[in-house]
């Protein structure tokens, strides 16, 4: 039976990997800063701090593992601790690389991110456009990729750059998107929503994890979606599955941007420089060389991953909105200035 290692394992995608692992008949050993509630008879769950390198070489000294799957990262939402940010992404990266060197583990897979990026390149981007990230948590993985690079003389580390992760349970920033469909409420894009951006589907990202163990020697690899929809076209989608009266209408360009810029320096909006230079632009992956190279392929559409999510939080909100101690992506944003939008929309 193999045994892995995912780091992060108790919040949203390392969760849904956790369990795609469990089901394939493999040991999981889960470590996460907030507790684990999953249960398992092959899932051993510890409350740890991966900057604790002696608290990590005492997990790699218990269990011997075939592989290590390194999910964990602080975002950059609600009040930002840049330092613990920029310690747990980076300085935590470098703690799991050595200890699985040290222990011999052949296999790392990292999930990194599109906040490597923060404009639109005009082409879908490829793993050799060189990363541009404008803000800590983007500057952060990257640094992390730059950190394992440095391990793979030792340590077969593929990398997987990962847009928006969408599933059932997916909530942080969507959970506002949502609250304004739920409530029937104008859901608002910047400039015409003709922009296409692209998500991922957790199991479709989970199933890349999986074919990584197969892949032989180190790499870095884009994934994403397939046929990627409007902005507007996805947001209309799911406002028709859910039957709210929502309408989508359009907010000018430049003058929102301008606004959600100062929103974001007087600390009142919990959208950040990445979001709000993404959202009015194109921004899609290249995904080729995952396709060629290990037969990888999307099935879930973006309009069909919003839907399942915002379904789940239909379902769901009063749970939600109780639910502490859990991570970014598990629990609801705050709206802070955007409650006003909400208002008055």
């Amino acid at each position: 039976m193999a045994k892995y290692l995912v780091t992060g394992g108790a919040g949203f995608f390392g969760g849904i990997l956790k369990n795609r692992l469990l089901k394939d008949g493999a040991e999981v050993v889960s470590v996460d800063l907030v507790p684990d509630t999953a249960r398992h008879s092959a899932l051993t769950s510890l409350e740890a701090d991966i900057r604790d390198e002696d608290a990590m070489r005492h997990v790699f000294a218990e269990h011997r593992f075939d592989a290590v799957f390194h999910i964990a990262a602080m975002l950059a939402h609600g009040h930002l601790d840049r330092k613990l940010l920029w310690t747990s992404n980076v300085d935590g990266t470098g703690v799991i690389a050595r200890c699985a060197l040290q222990a011999g583990v052949e296999k790392l897979v990292f999930t990194s991110t599109n906040c490597l990026w923060a404009s639109n390149l005009g082409h879908p981007v490829r793993e050799d456009d060189p990363p541009a990230p404008i803000e800590i948590y983007g500057e952060s993985k990257l640094a992390a990729e730059t950190l394992l690079q440095l391990s793979a003389d030792g340590l077969k580390v593929v990398t997987l750059r990962c847009p928006t992760i969408i599933d059932s349970g997916r909530l942080g920033l969507l959970a506002i998107l949502f609250e304004f469909i739920r409530e029937s409420k104008t859901v608002w894009v910047v400039g015409s929503g003709g922009n296409r951006y692209q998500f991922i589907y957790a199991g479709d990202l989970a199933q890349a994890c999986v074919q990584a163990l197969d892949y032989q020697g180190s790499g870095v690899f884009h994934v994403g979606s397939d046929n990627v929809p409007s902005l507007r076209e996805c947001y209309e989608a799911v406002i028709r599955h859910s039957g709210s009266r929502s309408r989508v209408r359009s907010l000018p360009k430049g003058p929102t941007l301008a606004a959600m810029h100062l929103a974001h320096t007087l600390g009142i909006s919990p959208l950040g420089p990445y979001h709000y230079r993404m959202i009015a632009e194109d921004f899609l992956f290249d995904t080729t060389r995952i396709k060629q190279e290990m037969g990888w392929r999307p099935t879930v559409t973006n309009s069909e991953m919003l839907t399942k999510a915002y379904q789940y939080y239909e379902a769901n909100r009063e749970e939600i909105l109780a639910r502490s101690n859990v991570s970014a992506h598990s629990r609801a944003a705050q709206m802070g200035v955007l409650r006003l939008l909400k208002w008055i929309s």
